[in-house]
């Protein structure tokens, strides 16, 4: 992602979106991010703020209560079609929203799972480079992507990780969460979301 970029505004309200979703509680970010039906990667606003909370701005720990407030939120702006979320310690709160929103919009996805993400990965490299997929300038995005790392495995294929030399300080949990959203979004548009609805023709016979 570039380094200098002006930082667009959310789509407006009622765009069809998906979104992913990665929290934590005291260590790393907690962060929303949006995909349109067009291809792109944005982070949505909420009470004028980015949806990626640091705990160290909430006193050490996640604001719970915000995170699912502001959940609540984007499902009545946007037209929604499935949020991709990453269960550990945020269970209950997917189970809640996929009971508010529907189950079969809010659906859990594993990130630790080495293969489904590598292969998440390497699709949203390739489409991030490609163009296909295109980004609303977010600086800590933009930061999290540039501060990720591959992290090869004996099998192949990698995951991230933080930069070694780095420690904790740097953080890479907005790049999760766009890989994340991306993946949503590109299930989704397989199974259909945004193509053209065919048009039914009546034949009169006489």
């Amino acid at each position: 992602m570039p380094a200098q970029m002006t930082w667009l505004p959310e789509p407006d309200p009622g765009t069809k979106v998906c979104f992913g979703f990665d929290g934590s509680e005291t260590g790393d970010f907690t962060a929303i991010k949006g995909e349109t039906v067009d291809g792109l990667l944005f982070t949505p606003r909420w009470n004028g703020r980015p949806t990626i909370w640091n705990p160290a701005d909430h006193g050490g720990r996640m604001p719970r209560a915000e995170v699912d407030a502001a959940v609540d939120d984007l499902f009545a702006r946007f037209d929604v079609e499935r949020m991709y979320c990453d269960p550990p310690l945020w269970g209950s709160e997917i189970d809640a929203w996929a009971l508010r929103h529907g189950e079969k919009r809010v659906l859990k996805w594993e990130t630790y799972r080495a293969v489904q993400m590598h292969s998440e990965l390497e699709r949203f490299i390739t489409d991030l480079g490609s163009g296909r997929l295109k980004h609303d300038g977010c600086p800590i995005t933009t930061e999290h992507v540039r501060n990720a790392r591959m992290a090869h495995r004996r099998d192949g294929r990698y995951v991230l990780a933080k930069p070694l030399e780095a420690g904790a300080a740097r953080k890479i949990d907005a790049a999760v969460t766009s890989t994340l959203a991306h993946a949503a979004a590109s299930d989704a548009r397989a199974a259909g979301w945004g193509a053209p609805k065919s048009r039914k023709v009546v034949h009169f016979t006489r």
